[in-house]
């Protein structure tokens, strides 16, 4: 059985990323040509065929995206995990009305791939927790997906 292609996101996979997530980003790193994969969580669909999401401005991700921006986010959701391909671009160097440096990036989806292996589904998904100041954690994450939002 092959698994479904789609030219942009499902509604459920938009759906979940209208708040910040967990998913893992992986680029072409500039030095090597080899794979780079991060995890990020400041992530928003702006519509069914552009993801936003904010990185540290140092972040070897934006270098990457420099060289050659071609990406990949996955996603573990709707009870399987998606490979989320498409072009990155960097939109604005620094997100105003947030404290900290970040760089704001936007994703053009060319394909949207179910990834999960065949005959099985994912029954819990990832959870994490942030290890300082949860109400700065909170406001924090409050301001940058807000920023997201209004870009």
């Amino acid at each position: 059985m092959v698994n479904a292609v789609e030219p942009k996101l499902i509604k459920p996979l938009y759906d979940e990323l209208q708040k910040e997530r967990f998913v893992t980003l992986a680029t072409i790193d500039y030095e090597t040509g080899g794979p780079n994969v991060s995890a990020i969580s400041w992530v928003l669909a702006k519509d069914e065929s552009t993801i936003y999401f904010a990185v540290d401005n140092r972040s070897r991700i934006l270098e990457n995206i420099k060289n050659k921006n071609l990406v990949v986010i996955t996603l573990i959701a709707n009870e399987s995990t998606y490979s989320i391909q498409g072009e990155a671009y960097i939109l604005e160097e620094r997100l105003p009305d947030v404290p900290l440096k970040l760089a704001l990036v936007k994703v053009d989806i060319k394909e949207v791939r179910d990834v999960m292996f065949y005959g099985s589904k994912i029954v819990t998904e990832v959870q994490y927790d942030k290890t300082y100041d949860k109400r700065a954690a909170e406001k924090l994450d409050r301001q940058v997906m807000e920023a997201l939002r209004n870009s």
